[in-house]
């Protein structure tokens, strides 16, 4: 089987030949700059260079020794912009590393915190000293709900997520941006038997903690629904707009278009399921349906969290594929979701807990674990093999390569 074959097979739970693998084919199943580049020196990489791609969250764009290195099958389409030497710039991270930001992000040094600012002079992001992620301070809507939504995508431009957007997306306002989106998605599909994956975002939920502070958009579910409904309708003309033009250029190239909505915490979803039914599962629908009749693509969610209740909404609403799968939250014990889930919807994630094990354990110790969550998910399809979420940079590279040597060695047997 190629890499695509491989990826196919499991999102349409049949067994392939080997356990598919993705590392850095989405900001949620990367590798942090920091871990990369220890990484790369401990291979003896001599040549690699770290670019953060994601300077929110600061992952490495995985580069082809490592793909290779360990039977990458995924690629994400965004890696096709930024190639040129000239679109980077040297930064020095906060383990006294040498990386590369974009080009175009210029954040500014305060009192040892590096302050990001829009064009309207507003802080939007801030990463304190000694930190590795950029966290948000600025919340549009934090004083209440506007008449209109006339402005929203003005208002979404003060998010970090939005304004700092990793690749593709930060080349969005080049007037030629679509058609060069699917010239390089259709040279990468045909130099490469990977399969790829398309960012399409499409958050509601979590558009809602940005713009009003989490902590008020949680009260608003149950004290506000009819101000939440206004957003989220306005969202969706947002995102359908989005997807059209996602489906125009490139729905007929990429195999996989990720979503992103965290609707859990550690220890149970943000709501309950009643109030997911009744706000966001019929949204969610319809964003899966366009997909679905506008693309060739599989729908793939990103949800962190305890999110076992809500599995089977997901699911109706027509989600094929869900990742993280963090099985170190309540309620998420990987064999349960295997045996209730497993013939529904594909595991992308579980494959080692980067929470307590990837980065605490020895390598025999992660070699273990690795293999008896290969055992749990890979039997019928329905898995491809990823750490739960982002390997951070307190991993040691010795348990990284360990982790990729279990899979290896069982899809050697």
């Amino acid at each position: 089987m190629t890499s695509r074959e491989r990826v196919l097979a499991a999102i349409n739970h049949q067994q392939s030949d080997i356990v598919p693998v993705d590392l850095g084919a989405t900001p949620s199943s990367g590798i942090s700059a920091i871990a990369y580049t220890k990484l790369n020196q401990y291979l003896g990489f001599t040549n690699s260079k770290t670019r953060i791609y994601d300077v929110v969250q600061e992952l490495a764009q995985i580069e082809d020794p490592i793909i290779d290195k360990f039977g990458i099958d995924v690629l994400d389409i965004g890696r096709t912009f930024n190639t040129n030497d000239s679109d980077w710039s040297d930064v020095i991270l906060s383990d006294g590393s040498t990386a590369q930001y974009p080009a175009w992000f210029k954040p500014k040094l305060n009192n040892q915190n590096l302050e990001v600012f829009d064009a309207d002079g507003d802080k939007i992001a801030v990463k304190p000293n000694g930190a590795t992620f950029f966290d948000q301070t600025c919340f549009p809507y934090i004083d209440g709900y506007p008449v209109d939504y006339k402005d929203l995508p003005k208002a979404m431009n003060k998010i970090l997520w939005q304004a700092l957007a990793h690749s593709p997306w930060d080349n969005a306002g080049d007037p030629e941006f679509w058609t060069k989106l699917r010239a390089r998605a259709i040279h990468l599909r045909e130099t490469s038997d990977k399969a790829l994956m398309m960012m399409a975002g499409c958050n509601l939920f979590e558009w809602g903690t940005f713009l009003r502070r989490i902590d008020n958009f949680l009260m608003d579910l149950y004290l506000d629904p009819e101000n939440v409904e206004r957003l989220l309708d306005a969202l969706m003309e947002v995102h359908l707009a989005g997807l059209e033009k996602i489906c125009n250029a490139v729905g007929d190239v990429v195999d996989i278009i990720r979503l992103g909505d965290d609707l859990g915490a550690n220890n149970g979803p943000f709501m309950d399921p009643t109030t997911y039914q009744t706000l966001f599962k019929p949204r969610h629908t319809i964003l899966n349906q366009y997909i679905k009749s506008h693309s060739k693509a599989h729908t793939f969610l990103h949800s962190c969290g305890a999110i076992y209740p809500l599995i089977p909404d997901l699911i109706e609403a027509g989600f094929e594929i869900i990742n993280p799968v963090q099985t170190n939250a309540a309620d998420m014990d990987a064999a349960t979701l295997k045996r209730e889930f497993g013939k529904d919807i594909t595991f992308w994630g579980g494959g080692a807990d980067t929470r307590f094990v990837l980065n605490n354990a020895t390598p025999e110790l992660v070699k273990r674990h690795v293999t008896e969550r290969l055992e749990i998910f890979s039997p019928g399809g329905g898995f491809v093999f990823n750490p739960i979420h982002n390997i951070l940079p307190d991993v040691p590279s010795q348990n990284i390569i360990a982790m990729f040597d279990a899979v290896n060695e069982f899809n050697s047997k």
